[in-house]
């Protein structure tokens, strides 16, 4: 058993000691979050049964299951194992044993390291690699401060390493472990210490499994954050970033840094057709190079190198668009789509390029000629073939000139339109590329705007006088906001809320200054309720202040 221990990690145990622990202490269990959906768990002495493919919590005297939901846990599960919001295939349970059974199961394995346990998605696509699985891994293992480079990843979905895994390696110091991997080293694994589940904080896209696919309703991740992510994975790949490398001693950039724009190239599916055509003709157009790269043919640190210079990413729509991530700020995207394929209903990229403090530039362009436009009905359903279907749905799809809302994943339909190929139309596009590049020239002379929130305005107070039985005046005075003194703001506002105790209604207002005798609507003899909070550059709110109570 220690044999086995030791070929997990470098890291000694006393496997008695451990052993006596489970024993006495059983599994412990603490989470977060009230929903399935949000939760992540820290188990102590958490088990997973090879040969059963079920996870164990062993219950001691001295066992801990906080929440402890009974029957609860079912409906659906105790968490989700992957950051895709709520997928009936990535659902997470245990089941239960006294630790009295022990005694009649193989000796466990145990694993010392601290382990951060989830799914991941779809490792062979490299945009579910970044948006569903490194970003979400990468900051939820900023959330506990033992889930650093030291910490061992288990990914229990099932899948194969993939395409992609060297990107996982760059998580942790430490070789991650597959399912498969578990089964080599026993019957029974026992983690010493694991965290299960991922954050889903930095995630801003849904597939459509349950409504047409597009931005979540509710995005938590800023370009701040995205930013971050995406310099700490280019040190992490030896990657200096061409603008970074082109500093001169001073520190001060080259003002002569050489421009250049990067085409994605598709060696199978959603091909350019005149290719070549384009590139000379955006060399010519913008007297600029244009590199062409693709996931196929060129590593992916090599093409991230090059993209995190680029002033232009131009693609056909896919997958490798998820690597606009890595462009600098102010660089352009062009997305181009086949016939038939409107851009406003599959916007992953679009939506990222828009996160505020990405500061990049969106641009999208779609083939509007059928004619320019070559299909492929005999291929797999998968690669957009559609003979298996009846005479009259093939029809019906072939003279369609746009797909409509759908569901993922198998709308033969968009499968049969999103993967034509596509003789782009050149002088259309470089019409779009011109407008791409003016956007970009603007947003280089301005600075970006401070997205900095105001505080609470401070010393808020309320006077009141009565003119005559039918008229009142409510006067209303604040401090201006502690943080106001040290920055620099476009524009300051206050927006005042007037309530009269018992109604529902309440009267807003929108201030410059920071008094004002509010007169029209106020009743003598009349208790109000007034909120009071500052506003940056009309759409940087702060926090109310404490409600004022006002009796006129």
């Amino acid at each position: 058993m220690t044999q086995k221990t030791q070929e997990l990690t470098q890291d000694p145990i006393d496997y008695h000691l451990a052993l006596q622990t489970l024993h006495e202490d059983g599994t412990r269990m603490v989470c977060s979050s009230k929903m399935h959906t949000d939760r992540i768990c820290r188990f102590d002495y958490l088990c997973y049964c090879t040969e059963g493919d079920e996870f164990v919590f062993f219950h001691s005297n001295y066992s801990i299951m906080l929440p402890n939901l009974g029957s609860r846990r079912f409906q659906p599960a105790l968490l989700d194992m992957s950051s895709v919001e709520d997928h009936n295939t990535q659902y997470f349970n245990f089941l239960e044993l006294p630790t009295a059974a022990l005694k009649f199961l193989s000796k466990p394995v145990f694993v010392p390291d601290v382990t951060f346990i989830f799914n991941r998605f779809n490792p062979d696509n490299i945009m579910h690699v970044f948006h569903d699985d490194l970003l979400p891994a990468f900051y939820t293992m900023k959330l506990f401060s033992d889930l650093d480079e030291k910490a061992r990843l288990v990914f229990m979905e099932g899948w194969g390493e993939g395409p992609h895994f060297d990107l996982y390696r760059l998580l942790s110091n430490k070789q991650p472990l597959l399912k498969e991997h578990l089964r080599d080293f026993g019957k029974l694994i026992c983690f010493t210490k694991s965290y299960v589940g991922v954050s889903k904080m930095t995630t801003w896209y849904q597939y459509g499994f349950v409504q047409p696919q597009g931005p979540k309703a509710n995005i938590l991740v800023s370009g701040t954050e995205i930013r971050q992510f995406s310099k700490a994975f280019l040190v992490k790949m030896n990657i200096t970033r061409i603008e970074e490398a082109d500093k001169d001693a001073s520190g001060e950039e080259e003002s002569e840094k050489e421009e250049y724009i990067v085409l994605f190239s598709r060696l199978t599916t959603r091909l350019i057709l005149n290719e070549g055509e384009l590139i000379t003709a955006m060399a010519r157009e913008f007297q600029m190079k244009v590199f062409k790269v693709s996931l196929e043919e060129q590593s992916f640190p090599t093409i991230v190198r090059l993209v995190s210079g680029a002033s232009m990413l131009v693609s056909m729509h896919g997958a490798q668009l998820i690597t606009s991530l890595f462009l600098p700020r102010g660089a352009v995207v062009v997305e181009l789509f086949p016939y038939a394929i409107n851009p406003e209903q599959y916007s992953p990229y679009k939506t990222l390029a828009t996160l505020p403090g990405m500061d990049l530039h969106y641009f999208s362009w779609r083939n509007m000629k059928k004619e320019n436009s070559v299909a492929h009905p005999d291929r797999p359903w998968e690669q957009g073939g559609i003979a298996h279907l009846k005479k009259e749905e093939q029809a019906r799809i072939m003279a369609s000139k746009e797909v409509l809302k759908h569901l993922c994943c198998r709308n033969p339909e968009w499968l049969f339109r999103i993967y034509q190929d596509t003789l782009v139309d050149i002088p259309s596009l470089l019409q779009v590329l011109k407008e791409a590049m003016k956007s970009r020239l603007s947003f280089n002379k301005s600075k970006p705007t401070s997205k900095i929130h105001p505080g609470r305005v401070r010393e808020a107070q309320c006077q009141t006088s009565v003119q005559a039985t039918d008229k009142a005046q409510l006067i209303i005075s604040w401090k201006i906001p502690w943080n106001l003194k040290y920055l620099i703001v476009k524009e300051v506002k206050y927006e005042v809320w007037i309530q009269e105790l018992g109604e529902n209604t309440y009267m807003p207002y929108i201030l410059q200054q920071h008094n004002f005798t509010f007169s029209e609507n106020i009743k003598p003899f009349t208790t109000y309720m007034v909120w009071v909070r500052c506003i940056f550059n009309s759409n940087l709110l702060g926090p109310f202040a404490d409600v004022l109570v006002c009796k006129t």
